[in-house]
Order: C-alpha cells, then structure tokens, then sequence
C-alpha cells in the first residue's frame, strides 16, 4: 500500500509541474513559454478597479480580470499611471486579441471583438518583446481546454 501511495504521490507530482502555480500563469508562444506572476481580480468591485493608481508593476507581473462567464467586455485606462497590453482570452484559453501600449489615463472604450472569459494586463510593450500573438495560449486555472 505504501508503494503504491508513493506511486500516485509521484505521478500527481509530475502531472502538477506541468501547471503554473497559484498566482501564476503562464502564456504559451510558438518561441516560449512565459510565466507571470498575477493578481486575479474576479469580483465587480475588484475589476472596476483594476490597476487604477498604481504607479508601477514589477515586470514578470499582470493583473487577470476573470469576468467568471464569456461576455462582450470593454475596458479602461481611467486613473491608470502606467501604458498596458490588454490581451483578450476566450473561455479556452487563447488569446483573441492585443491591444498594444494603452494610453495612461485615457476613458476610451478598449472593447473585446466576441465575448472572452478574461483579459490580461501586462506593462506596455511586454507583448512586443515577447512575441505574444494572437492565438497564443494563456494557461491558468480559470480556462478550459
């Protein structure tokens, strides 16, 4: 019995190193896979709020805006310090649209093209640098394959 505790232990184990971790998450490019440590905002409150007033984010950090169904979403950059990629992500988890470099303080409406589960807030030009496209895949606990 032993034996085979330590067997199933070792095959979750392995199974699990696959996953990003709680707070993180990784997004999936035809070069590399990039991890990302993420405030998961999923509640109205949460998400109306956003990363308003922050002055800046660590670079391997993002803020995940999980709307919990897929839905048209808009976004803003209201009370926003810092430019931002906003990366639209369907229900499965792949990237349906970048919009590249926000501008700070800006009440122009950012609208998702169909409706998606999530958006992901990186520092502008993360994107760019990283060659994340459209049609990427972002792997998180919220999306389903």
């Amino acid at each position: 019995c032993l034996l085979f505790a330590v067997l199933i232990f070792i095959n979750v184990a392995v199974a699990d190193a696959s996953r990003p971790g709680p707070g993180t998450l990784v997004v999936s490019t035809a070069k590399a896979d990039h991890e990302f440590v993420v405030e998961l905002v999923n509640t109205p409150s949460s998400r109306s709020r956003g990363l308003m007033y922050r002055r800046s984010m660590a670079g391997n950090a993002g803020m995940l805006f999980d709307f919990v169904i897929s839905q048209r979403v808009v976004m803003w950059m209201k009370n926003t310090f810092i430019p931002l990629d906003m990366i639209f992500i369907d229900r499965s988890g792949r990237i349906v649209l970048i919009v590249e470099n926000t501008t700070p303080f800006s009440t122009d409406v950012i609208a998702s093209p169909g409706p998606v589960l999530a958006v992901l807030e990186l520092n502008g030009g993360t994107a760019a640098r990283l060659a994340i496209k459209t049609g990427d895949r972002v792997i998180h606990d919220i999306f389903r394959p």
